[in-house]
């Protein structure tokens, strides 16, 4: 049987490898892997040109099916997952390639509370995916109705977050021209605080072309000529979100963390005093948690890993250096928006600056490197490679680590290297690529 999902949904080029025929076949397998019966399915997407022709497909597949659609139209991820928790609906689904270029797409899946689906569910998909043939005579189609207040909603649910207000601050403010580009600007604007804007004028194409969380550059330049107070990028569904500071320095979510890690374990609202990330964590979040005596819990790669940890251990806060964040206590799933208000409030609160703030933890350099195989051959327990990466981890000691995983979806390892200066960690990053080319072939 084929593997649709990776570690975030089904995503692929759009018309090519993700094509409306999938969309809508997926749409009706989905129904089914739910058991039927005409569940409610809330849908939502972002501004790609390809978002609508993908969402008309899949919600004929769900109709089909019998579902009951609530189309939200343009809303962040986090908005699809609080409106399929807040409307009691059995499914979200959220049509995004987050912070892909705009020639991508992607359909991703939530469970009722708005909690992305596990591994066996989407299994499930997949095999009536494989296994759909025609409809059968009698099927009852279903309704669709548009959540017409889909956007207010959500931004009522932020607001109903926070205590505080803005005024007087300076916030810059980078929406990718993804889903987020008109609530995130009104979310800080309610509040309050005086903003400037990038990312803001989505026509289909643009959609986190140099802007947005993986290229932050833009929002440095603006922070810094502007004077602002704080910056805060998000990405192409807004469900991430990275900051940058008073001194124009890019603080990923392993700041995030560790900054919302001292100040609810200073206001003893850290409970149990845990914090969930992923193995991509850098090395300085875990000394900073250390120093704290905050526990950390590590997991694979992908927010809803870190979701399912911190459900199972009852963690609050939890994400990914990438800045997928996640507060419990106001979401299920990662939200660029409320991070930004979250950190923002912070500031505030304490009176300190960003910089300052984010003092609380210090990065270490870190080197990555992709190793295709040319062979196809993929690592395995037992290679002498594993050998060489044993005799860096041991020079390394305390003062560094190294992660090699492989990839989930092409015949790639992928090599990490953390050490106390750039030079190091390049050095070793290559030596242990030229191993594992040697071994593989």
């Amino acid at each position: 049987m084929k593997k649709y999902f990776g570690t975030d949904g089904i995503r692929g080029q759009a018309n090519s490898e993700l094509t409306g025929e999938l969309a809508l076949r997926l749409g009706r397998a989905a129904v089914r892997a739910l058991g039927g019966g005409g569940p409610r399915v809330v849908v939502g997407r972002d501004t790609r040109v390809s978002g609508p022709m993908l969402e008309s497909a899949l919600c004929a597949g769900l109709l089909a099916e019998g579902a009951q659609v609530l189309t939200a139209g343009v809303v962040p991820t986090p908005a699809v997952a609080y409106l399929t928790e807040e409307l009691d609906a059995a499914a979200g689904v959220v049509i995004s390639a987050s912070h892909n270029s705009y020639q991508d797409n992607g359909i991703k899946f939530f469970g009722p509370g708005g909690v992305k689906l596990p591994d066996a569910t989407e299994k499930a998909i997949e095999e009536d995916f494989e296994a759909l043939d025609d409809p059968g005579e009698g099927v009852e189609i279903g309704a669709l109705e548009r959540i017409e207040d889909a956007e207010e909603r959500y931004l009522d649910h932020l607001l109903e977050c926070v205590n505080f207000d803005l005024e007087g601050f300076k916030v810059a403010l980078d929406c990718a021209n993804g889903a987020g580009y008109r609530v995130c600007p009104e979310a800080f604007r309610r509040l309050g605080a005086t903003i400037e804007t990038i990312g803001v004028e989505p026509d289909g194409l643009n959609i986190n072309r140099d802007c947005g969380s993986t290229h932050p550059e833009r929002l440095v330049d603006l922070v810094s000529s502007w004077g602002a107070d704080m910056g805060f990028a998000l990405d192409g569904d807004a469900d991430r979100c990275m900051g940058v500071d008073n001194a124009g320095e890019i603080r990923d979510g392993d700041f995030i963390m560790a900054m919302a890690a001292r100040y609810l374990k200073e206001r003893d609202l850290l409970h149990p005093p845990m914090i969930v990330s992923t193995v991509m964590s850098n090395l300085g979040f875990y000394q900073a948690l250390e120093g704290l005596e905050i526990r950390s819990v590590q997991t694979s790669v992908g927010d809803r890993y870190v979701m399912e940890e911190m459900l199972a251990a009852g963690a609050l806060v939890g994400g990914e250096q990438s800045g997928h964040i996640i507060f419990r206590e106001h979401a299920s799933t990662g939200d660029g928006t409320l991070t930004a208000l979250l950190v923002a409030g912070m500031i505030r609160d304490t009176g300190e600056t960003f910089s300052r703030l984010a003092g609380v933890m210090r990065k270490y350099p870190q080197v990555l490197i992709n190793v295709r195989s040319r062979s196809g051959r993929r690592l395995e327990p037992g290679m002498k490679v594993w050998r060489v990466i044993e005799e860096y981890e041991r020079r390394l000691g305390e003062r560094g680590r190294i992660l090699v995983r492989s990839s989930g979806t092409e015949p790639v390892e992928r090599i990490m290297v953390e050490a106390t200066s750039e030079r190091k960690a390049n050095e070793i990053a290559g030596a242990v690529a030229e191993a594992i080319e040697k071994e593989l072939g």
